[in-house]
C-alpha cells in the first residue's frame, strides 16, 4: 500500500507527528530556544503572520468553515488590540495557538517561532537533504523510538517504543523486534510514551497481528477531496502473530499515530486497551514554515475514518477497555495476559511458570502490609541465608551475593524486589517460631535450610 503522503499528490505534506517533537516541538526544548534566540515584532509583523496563517488555514484545514472562523478570530482580536502589548515573537505565536484553540481545539493545530538557525535547515516547508540527513542519523542513535523488546515470564512478549518511525527507514529494526516475539503467546505493547508518527509503520507492524487482510484505518483529504484507505500488508518478514493475545498500554500522553494504533485494535477487536484515555489528536498534519516571519505552522489537513465505526478519536481520545492509572497499566495487562494464558494451557510446567508469575503480579498490585511484630520472627540465620530487619524492611541475603528487599506475598512467603527466579518460604515450628527457610526456584525446584540462630 502506497504512502497517502504519494497518493494523494499534496505538495510537500509530512506526516511525522511527534508530539510536540519536531512538527510543533517539544514545549521543554522549545522553551530553552526561546529563552536564548526570540524576536522582537510589531504590529505589522503582527498583521503579516496572521495573514499568513489565514491563507493556510483556508487553503488546507481539514474543516474549511471552522477554517474561516479561525482567520476571522484572529484578525477580530488583532483589530481590536488584543495582541498590542505582545513585542515578542515567542509569545505572541503561543497566544496565536490558544486563540486558535478557541474556535476548535485540535491539539496538531499550532503555530510555533522557529529560530533563524532552524530556518535554514528548511527549504520551503521541507527540510533540506542534509536536514534529512542529520534526522536520520538522530533516529538511527535514538534506534528508531525502539527502546526495549523482551519476553517476560510466562512467554509474553513486551515491547516499547516511543514513536511511529517512517517504515522506509525504520522497517528492519520494526522487523526485528516482531520477529524476537514471534513465538511468544501474547504481546503488550507499551505506548504510554508514544507521541505519534506514521502510518507505514501502524501498518507494518499490525500486519503481523492479523492472518487475512484486515481495512486498518482511511484519512479524508480536504484539499484533494479524496480518501485514502490503509490495509495490513499481504506479506511480512517472519511468521504473524494472529493468535497471540494482544495487549496496548495508555496514557495521557499517548496521541496521534498511537492513539490510531490503539483504536484500530480496539475495533478490529483485536487486542485490550488497558490504561488512561489519550491525548485525542485524529488528524494527519503538514507544516508551513513562514522563513520571513520566523515562525512555522503545523496544520491538519484530513481526517481518520475507522472503517468499522465510521469515527475516530479526535478530541475524546481513545477510552481503554480497562481504564487503570498509567503506572498501573503494565502489572494490569500481564496479570490479564497471564489468566487468559492459564485458562487455555494444559501442559503442567507452562502452568507452574504461568502461576509463578501470576503469583508474584498480584502480590506486586496488593501488598500485605508486613506486622513489625511478625517480622520480628522472620529475623534469623538459616545456614549461609540471612534475614535482617531494618527501617521498617525485610532483606534477604545469601553469603555475599547482593541484599535484596522482601515483597510479602502471604504471612510466609516473600518474594526478592529484583530477583524474579527465586523466593522464601518460612516454616513454622510447634514452638511459633520459623524455624526453617524454603529456597523456591521458577523451575520448581526447592532447597532448605534449617534456622542456625
Amino acid at each position: 500500500m502506497n504512502s497517502i503522503l504519494e497518493s494523494v499528490q499534496i505538495p510537500k505534506l509530512v506526516f511525522r507527528v511527534l508530539v510536540f517533537s519536531l512538527l510543533v516541538m517539544s514545549s521543554s526544548a522549545m522553551g530553552q530556544a526561546a529563552k536564548i534566540d526570540d524576536k522582537t515584532i510589531d504590529s505589522g509583523w503582527q498583521s503579516e503572520l496572521i495573514d499568513s496563517i489565514e491563507t493556510a488555514l483556508n487553503e488546507i484545514y481539514v474543516f474549511p468553515d471552522i477554517a474561516k472562523k479561525m482567520g476571522k478570530h484572529l484578525r477580530k482580536q488583532f483589530k481590536q488590540k488584543k495582541y498590542a502589548e505582545l513585542t515578542s515573537l515567542r509569545d505572541f505565536t503561543a497566544k496565536l495557538t490558544e486563540d486558535m484553540h478557541e474556535i476548535n481545539h485540535d491539539k496538531h493545530l499550532a503555530i510555533r517561532y522557529i529560530s533563524d538557525e532552524m530556518i535554514a535547515q528548511y527549504e520551503g516547508d521541507t527540510l533540506t537533504d542534509q536536514a534529512e540527513i542529520e534526522e536520520l542519523k538522530n533516529a538511527q542513535r535514538d534506534n528508531f523510538g525502539f527502546k526495549e523488546v523482551k519476553i517476560l515470564n510466562g512467554n509474553i512478549g513486551y515491547i516499547d517504543f516511543r514513536y511511529f518511525a517512517d517504515a522506509s527507514k525504520a522497517g528492519a529494526t520494526a522487523i526485528a523486534a516482531m520477529n524476537f516475539l514471534a513465538y511468544t503467546d501474547a504481546i503488550i505493547f507499551d505506548l504510554r510514551e508514544n507521541g505519534g508518527g506514521s502510518p507505514s509503520m501502524i501498518q507494518l507492524i499490525s500486519s503481523y497481528l492479523f492472518e487475512e487482510p484486515v481495512h486498518l484505518n482511511s484519512f479524508y483529504v480536504r484539499e484533494t477531496d479524496s480518501v485514502q484507505q490503509f490495509w495490513t500488508q499481504s506479506f511480512v518478514s517472519g511468521p504473524r502473530m494472529s493468535d497471540a493475545d494482544v495487549y496496548v498500554l495508555t496514557s495521557d500522553y499517548t496521541f496521534s499515530g498511537a492513539e490510531e494504533f490503539s483504536f484500530n485494535i480496539q475495533n478490529q477487536e483485536r487486542g485490550m486497551i488497558v490504561g488512561e484515555i489519550t491525548g485525542g489528536g485524529a488528524h494527519p498534519t503538514t507544516r508551513r514554515v513562514f522563513a520571513n516571519l520566523n515562525a512555522r505552522l503545523s496544520l491538519p489537513f484530513g481526517k481518520a475514518i475507522n472503517p468499522i465505526s465510521g469515527t475516530n478519536w479526535e478530541g475524546t481520545g481513545v477510552k481503554p477497555d480497562i481504564e487503570a492509572p498509567q503506572e498501573q497499566a503494565f502489572d494490569i495487562a500481564y496479570m490479564e495476559a497471564l489468566k487468559k494464558i492459564k485458562e487455555r494451557t494444559t501442559d503442567k510446567d507452562q502452568l507452574f511458570i504461568i502461576q509463578w508469575a501470576l503469583d508474584g503480579k498480584e502480590a506486586m498490585l496488593n501488598k500485605p502490609e508486613l506486622d513489625d511484630s511478625l517480622a520480628q520472627k522472620y529475623i534469623g540465620i538459616f545456614g549461609p541465608r540471612v534475614i535482617t530487619f531494618e527501617n521498617g524492611e525485610l532483606y534477604y541475603q545469601r553469603e555475599s551475593n547482593p541484599r535484596y528487599n522482601l515483597i510479602p506475598m502471604s504471612d510466609n512467603r516473600f518474594m526478592l524486589d529484583g530477583l524474579d527466579y527465586f523466593r522464601i518460604q518460612l516454616i513454622e515450628g510447634d514452638d511459633g517460631q520459623f524455624d526453617e527457610l524454603i529456597g523456591l526456584y521458577d523451575n520448581g525446584q526447592t532447597d532448605s535450610n534449617k534456622r542456625t540462630k
